[in-house]
């Protein structure tokens, strides 16, 4: 059964969607089949992975508010063979308000992408950078979740909301959502200000924080003018490079955590 990791941070400008994207790629690239998620009106998400916004007819909008069956809105990237899509739209902008009477309205997006963790070995939902009800929606159905923190001092003021708001819904909608990492991310070696937050991270949350840490990189600032992630764009820059860290990082976390079940599992069965 796939895992599906929500990518989220209230705050804008952390780096969400390019990690969202970049991370979903590289996990493609691997060979893993991969859907991406795009939960942000914005639809930045789908447009840097090569579709037009403006073309979309059917939207994760439509799936969590009119019931639309979800694998009739994935959508297949011609980018990589692992790597499909469901798509956002602006009409998402509209969804908390028409959901607020609707039964379960936290668990819209479960109910849809759950289903589909048999056919992806990740699913990767870039949320909006709020923690409305579609962020909601998206923590309430992920399994974990990656929070991308800008190497820059306010990024650190957010952090406790956040974690805040994943204990509540881990108390009330859904007790197995784990923090998956905290991606350190826009990181400047140069800046005494992006060593002294990467420091200050690592020693209040220790294990957490993913070894890999997202560099500033302008081959990761220009692959969405281009409609591509960066993997594609220019393979052996220091954004990509990374990103694949963080993906194989993943990888390599899941099948560890995985293996004392397995090895339960074997004991239960030789008994």
């Amino acid at each position: 059964m796939g895992k599906i990791i929500a990518v989220a941070n209230q705050k804008g400008g952390v780096g969400k969607t390019t990690s969202s994207i970049n991370l979903a790629a590289s996990l493609a690239a691997l060979e893993y089949r991969t859907l991406l998620v795009d939960a942000d009106p914005q639809a930045n998400a789908t447009s840097g992975v090569g579709f037009d916004p403006k073309d979309i007819q059917n939207s994760i909008y439509e799936c969590m508010v009119d019931g639309i069956n979800v694998q009739d809105i994935i959508l297949q990237t011609t980018l990589l063979p692992h790597l499909d899509l469901i798509p956002s739209h602006i009409d998402l902008v509209g969804a908390e308000v028409e959901m607020i009477n609707l039964p379960n309205r936290e668990e819209k997006m479960k109910e849809a992408l759950r289903p589909l963790a048999d056919q992806y070995d990740f699913i990767i939902i870039d949320c909006s950078p709020s923690l409305g009800l579609i962020t909601v929606n998206a923590l309430t159905a992920a399994h974990s979740v990656i929070v991308p923190v800008q190497c820059e001092y306010f990024a650190l003021e957010g952090l406790g909301k956040l974690l805040n708001t994943i204990k509540i819904i881990q108390s009330r909608l859904n007790e197995e959502l784990e923090i998956e990492g905290i991606l350190l991310t826009m990181y400047d070696v140069r800046l005494r200000l992006s060593n002294q937050v990467v420091e200050e991270v690592k020693l209040h949350f220790q294990q957490l924080v993913f070894d890999t840490i997202i560099p500033r990189n302008v081959k990761l600032s220009e692959s969405p003018s281009f409609g591509i992630p960066v993997i594609l764009h220019d393979a052996e820059s220091k954004g990509s490079i990374s990103y694949l860290n963080l993906a194989r990082e993943i990888v390599e976390k899941n099948v560890v955590s995985a293996d004392p079940e397995q090895e339960q599992a074997a004991e239960d069965t030789a008994a």
